[in-house]
């Protein structure tokens, strides 16, 4: 059979089968199994595929995956994240858009523990959103900066999705966890410096609030010191092992889903039922992860064994772009992807056909993983179906509809999509981090 016919085959079955509304990793199951069936040999081919398979989920690389997942599902559920987003309401005072900063800087103190974008924006929206609202922020200004710093927690060391796309692409996993964490300080950066300005210079899209004025200078603090410090303690040993090479990436996630129990016990919030809880979604994430790397690997193998991929690649490169075209295409790709589809699907359509070319090309796959999740975070927001846009509607009043999360987001895509042009115009933002580790 011709490249084209299996990539017409492969490709083609998979997205008449996701029409159909399969779920997406049973969709890829079920065309590997036509395709181990074309491709590799019948009845002995689908047995191959079923070896490949047990391969795939049985490397050590993977398991910092459920382990940074357990980390975050351990400070929401014990509702530790929780308390040291209340002192981070506390400390501040006396600028425009009060609740709005704290949300950005709650936010990205959560991302930091996390790892989860879902959680992140679900657990900020439900807490802060009613109480903006009721004093009279703008919609816009009190939904945008709680979707725009969810979406950092796949950035920022702990990611799962970090891990996932470094386990698919053959990208370092210590590396490119590391080489987010400038990107999403950026984003962070670029979103409390909008709130600020925006704020000041139009004070009726957040009434004045000073807090309560009443508490002394050690009562602010005092929550800040007993929660925020030593919780982020946390990161900066999981992040700091890895950048002084000292911790794999499996070491410094064992050890902070350790640390978060047992700060969680220290604290007296780790009950039996939050234990129970935390356990169970760690093992629906987990296996939800383990189905993707299965049906993705196979994917890529059959896309390679049938020389769609080569075949691909060669009409390509017979184009003769520039790596930075190609890159920008990629992006473009994957921006596009986003208005319809979930990170997890993005990463299984387009990494069997980006990587070989990526390493064909030479180009940095530290720079490229990193552009990947910086792509992946702006679909976060991209209508109609950006993830956190429909969990941002789940968790509002009831009188907040779509159409205004839609414009509550879109200043805040139009920033993350600047920081992902500096990243592709400046790649030691992605690589200059990694580069130390080396």
């Amino acid at each position: 059979m011709e490249w084209h016919s299996a990539l017409l085959l492969l490709v083609g079955g998979l997205i008449l089968l996701m029409a159909l509304g399969l779920p997406v990793v049973f969709a890829f199951i079920a065309i590997n199994l036509v395709g181990a069936y074309v491709f590799m040999g019948g009845e002995m081919g689908i047995m191959q595929m079923a070896r490949n398979s047990a391969e795939a989920i049985t490397s050590f690389s993977l398991i910092p995956i459920p382990l940074f997942v357990l980390m975050g599902e351990v400070l929401f559920h014990t509702g530790l994240a929780y308390k040291a987003i209340t002192a981070i309401e506390r400390l501040i005072k006396g600028v425009p858009g009060r609740l709005s900063i704290v949300s950005v800087l709650g936010g990205t103190a959560f991302a930091t523990l996390s790892g989860s974008s879902i959680a992140n924006t679900a657990m900020m929206g439900s807490s802060l959103l009613p109480d903006m609202l009721k004093r009279g922020y703008h919609p816009s200004i009190a939904m945008g900066p709680i979707m725009a710093v969810g979406g950092i927690a796949m950035l920022i060391p702990p990611s799962a999705l970090a891990v996932t796309l470094g386990s698919l692409a053959g990208i370092s996993i210590g590396q490119l966890l590391i080489g987010g964490i400038i990107p999403g300080i950026l984003m962070g950066i670029s979103v409390l410096l909008y709130v600020m300005i925006r704020c000041a210079r139009n004070p009726e899209l957040a009434p004045a609030d000073e807090g309560n004025p009443s508490l002394t200078t050690w009562e602010r603090w005092q929550p800040f010191c007993v929660y925020v410090l030593p919780l982020s303690g946390i990161f900066v040993a999981v992040v700091g092992s890895l950048l002084a090479g000292w911790a794999e990436p499996t070491e410094s996630a064992a050890f902070g889903a350790v640390a978060a129990t047992v700060a969680a016990m220290c604290y007296r919030c780790l009950t039996r039922q939050a234990l129970v809880t935390a356990l169970m979604e760690t093992a629906k994430v987990s296996v939800m992860i383990l189905f993707v790397l299965v049906a993705s690997t196979t994917f890529s193998q059959l896309l390679s064994f049938s020389g769609a991929t080569r075949g691909l690649l060669q009409v390509i490169t017979a184009w003769d772009l520039t790596p930075l075209m190609i890159v920008l295409g990629m992006l473009l790709v994957l921006l596009v992807l986003g208005c319809f589809a979930d990170q997890i699907s993005m990463i299984m359509i387009t990494l069997p056909f980006f990587m070989p070319l990526v390493s064909s090309l030479g180009i940095d796959p530290i720079w490229i993983g990193v552009l990947f999740l910086v792509a992946m975070e702006i679909s976060f927001l991209t209508p109609p179906f950006g993830l956190l846009l429909i969990v941002m509607q789940g968790v509002a009043p009831p009188g907040i509809r779509l159409t205004q999360v839609y414009q509550a987001a879109l200043p805040f895509l139009l920033l993350q999509l600047l920081v992902l042009a500096l990243v592709v115009a400046v790649p030691w933002l992605a690589t200059g981090l990694p580069n130390l580790m080396r």
